[in-house]
């Protein structure tokens, strides 16, 4: 069995093209017979961004340095990226504080079905990458919610509270500490790193080798 866990932020851009290409390869996993267990793992990319976010252009010129020419280039590089496994990126205006994306993922985690919180994450990177919703609206959260198969009113009242809060902090922590400083990390059986948004092909050959070790582990 493989504990896969994906370290992610809803507002990366790579997440989205990360998090789809994984889920090909795992498909392509079950159908050999390779069992794992995914989960969804809280980086936040702009833990200090303020409610009202910040525009997109200037965001990026002041965290990385880019200009406008290098962010249309990075941009075409996504949805290309992005396109080759399924996923269809919008335009994208604003970046937006997550914390509470990463709370409901985690209530996902914690109390949802098999499948669930990867349904949310999905759900999620759709509703801000793809239609370029605010991932720090209630209201966007529980549509999110909803799309997911889970329950509306029991997010409505997490969301309504801090439940969750000092949990995915802590996780942030544990994670950072254990040298996760950029997302989507892919971390198997917690002792294996696969980096980065892979093409669907490279998750598939790294994740069946370490199926083949593990017995041997």
């Amino acid at each position: 069995m493989l504990k896969i866990e994906v370290v992610s932020d809803v507002a990366c851009p790579w997440c989205a093209v990360g998090v789809h290409a994984l889920g090909k390869a795992l498909d392509t996993l079950a159908a050999e017979g390779v069992a794992f267990e995914l989960s969804f793992q809280p980086f936040e990319l702009n833990p200090d961004m303020p409610p009202e976010g910040q525009a997109i252009g200037p965001y990026l010129a002041e965290k990385y340095g880019i200009d406008e020419a290098q962010i249309r280039r990075n941009q075409a590089l996504l949805r290309e990226r992005g396109a080759a496994v399924g996923f269809a990126f919008g335009e994208r205006g604003h970046v937006w504080n997550t914390f509470d994306a990463h709370r409901l993922l985690h209530w996902a985690g914690a109390e949802g079905p098999a499948g669930a919180q990867h349904a949310l994450a999905l759900a999620l990177l759709q509703s801000y990458h793809g239609a370029g919703r605010n991932p720090s609206d209630a209201a966007v959260l529980l549509d999110a919610t909803a799309q997911a198969g889970l329950d509306v009113e029991r997010a409505r009242a997490l969301l309504g509270s801090d439940e969750f809060a000092s949990d995915v902090r802590a996780e942030q922590v544990a994670w950072m500490e254990a040298g996760i400083d950029s997302v989507p990390s892919v971390v198997v059986n917690r002792r294996h790193l696969i980096p980065g948004a892979q093409e669907p092909e490279v998750f598939a050959r790294e994740l069946r080798r370490l199926a083949a070790e593990a017995p041997a582990a």
